[in-house]
């Protein structure tokens, strides 16, 4: 299978779908850092650079038209980190655009006697429930309706199916955290397509045994790899020391834990979208003077010291068995029990905090190592910028989840895996038949449910004039019969 991959980034795709032998037709990426590391990787792989254009040099046969688009349009628009201006944002735009690029590669193949494309489109949850319905437009657009589609209950579902006049559309939100990655990362993804075997529904949803993404143990439990921070014992178990990882914009007593699995990975350096922009990673605490022999079974982080090889390690401040960010409140002494310097302050002198490296952030995502350490501005790969590697990281997918859609597409297509609509393909188009011969009858009714209340207004109206008139003929033969028994009374006649 060939696909074309639009907002590629640093083309999480062509790494997930490299083991299923897909082959990647063309790129669409503007940012240079990007760019330069899909160069670096698939120099045969030409990047048709803005997204906007690709439509029409499909309709003209200049860019070919692939078996599948893929991509992820800009989530700035719609993610609660961005300022959320969906469609209005001419970033959150580009899903429309995507959706009329999906027509044109329909229209390309079914001329030149292929089979519609597969349509896979990833974005955050956001675009679920903003006010501007930006989710039911897409829908709406991509399913072929005239109209945008409203959800049931007034918001969409984490999950759901649409079987449109062009499309059969299926999403689900998937959290990376399920397919082996050490962060929580909740993405919608949106498989479609027009082909008349294939079934969206069977390839995103499982309808045999048990769910696979069943909710992580949170009590607590024995046999737990990292020791936790504690004032009993100076601070740490010396032979399980923690390893905690945090946010490292926050500080003082709001907190910093992340719980058992770190935070999303993103990227950072959107200085105008949230007001945590412009820099910062998540961080670990790690233990600096732990020797390897205390523990077989555990790995300890590398030690880093201060940049001149001396002086006194960052410290955690602990209290009880929560750990809390070194507050400077009191002279420093904000790190007691009760954050008011009363008591004694517990801090443990042998931990340090860093950053995570891009290394591992390469790793929070399923790239492979130093996939993004490339030359970069007549820098050789050892010494490129750590900054354009964390952004490109937090904007890329988590392979594992790609991968994992990409092989039930293969297996799907393959016949393996059944499908989950229970209508047969064949039986579609009757179907859709069916319905506007349904909307037809019920036009035709409502006109003469019309016509019949015209006629019984007209009645209404014919009848009240009628007794009317005959009211008023009664009124004038009584005045004529009054006046002639009034003369007969006047001349005798009685």
């Amino acid at each position: 299978m060939r696909f074309g991959s639009v907002c590629s980034g640093i083309e999480a795709a062509s790494v997930a779908f490299e083991p299923l032998g897909w082959q990647a037709a063309w790129f669409s990426e503007i940012e240079p850092f990007p760019s330069a590391v899909l160069a670096h990787h698939y120099p045969g792989v030409p990047n048709l650079g803005d997204m906007t254009k690709i439509a029409q040099r499909i309709a003209s046969g200049d860019v070919e038209a692939p078996d599948m688009l893929c991509g992820g349009t800009p989530c700035q628009a719609f993610s609660v980190a961005g300022l959320r201006q969906s469609l209005s944002d001419e970033r959150g735009n580009l899903s429309l655009v995507f959706c009329e690029l999906a027509d044109a590669i329909d229209h390309s193949r079914i001329q030149r006697g292929d089979e519609p494309c597969v349509v896979f489109w990833e974005n955050v949850p956001g675009v679920l429930n903003t006010k501007d319905n930006a989710f039911g437009c897409f829908l709406g657009a991509l399913a072929g309706e005239s109209d945008v589609l409203v959800p049931p209950g007034g918001k969409w579902a984490n999950a759901g199916a649409v079987l449109g006049p062009k499309r059969a559309i299926a999403w689900r939100v998937l959290d990376a955290q399920y397919f082996g990655l050490a962060q929580r990362r909740k993405r919608v993804f949106v498989i479609a397509s027009a082909r008349p075997k294939f079934d969206p529904a069977a390839v995103l949803f499982e309808f045999d045994g048990v769910r696979r993404d069943s909710a992580p143990r949170r009590e607590a439990r024995e046999g737990t790899a990292a020791g936790t921070l504690r004032s009993t014992d100076g601070g740490c178990d010396p032979y399980h020391p923690p390893a905690v990882a945090f946010d490292c914009k926050a500080s003082g007593m709001t907190g910093f834990s992340a719980g058992d699995i770190a935070g999303t990975l993103r990227a950072m350096g959107h200085t105008t979208s949230h007001s945590n922009g412009g820099g910062g990673h998540l961080t670990v605490a790690f233990q600096t003077t732990a020797r390897p022999e205390a523990s077989p079974e555990l790995a300890y982080a590398l030690r880093a010291d201060s940049p001149s090889g001396g002086g006194q390690p960052q410290c955690v401040a602990v209290s009880g068995d929560v750990a809390h960010a070194l507050n400077t409140a009191n002279n420093g002494k904000g790190c007691s029990e009760d954050g008011t310097g009363r008591g004694v302050p517990t801090i443990s002198q042998g931990m340090q905090v860093r950053r995570l490296t891009p290394e591992e952030c390469e790793a929070l995502q399923g790239f492979p190592r130093g996939y993004t350490a490339i030359p970069w501005r007549s820098r050789p790969a050892s010494e490129c910028p750590d900054g354009p590697r964390y952004k490109a990281l937090g904007n890329s997918w988590a392979v594992p989840c790609v991968r994992w859609i990409g092989r039930r597409i293969q297996a799907h297509l393959s016949g393996d895996v059944r499908p989950a609509l229970r209508m047969h393909p064949t039986l579609v188009p009757k179907f859709h038949a069916f319905l506007r011969r349904i909307q037809e009858g019920i036009v035709q009714l409502t006109e003469h449910v019309q016509q019949l209340a015209a006629r019984s207004r007209l009645l209404i109206e014919v009848n009240r004039l009628t007794d009317g008139h005959r009211r008023d003929r009664f009124a004038q033969v009584s005045d004529a019969a009054l006046q002639q028994v009034a003369e007969l009374l006047k001349g005798g006649g009685v």
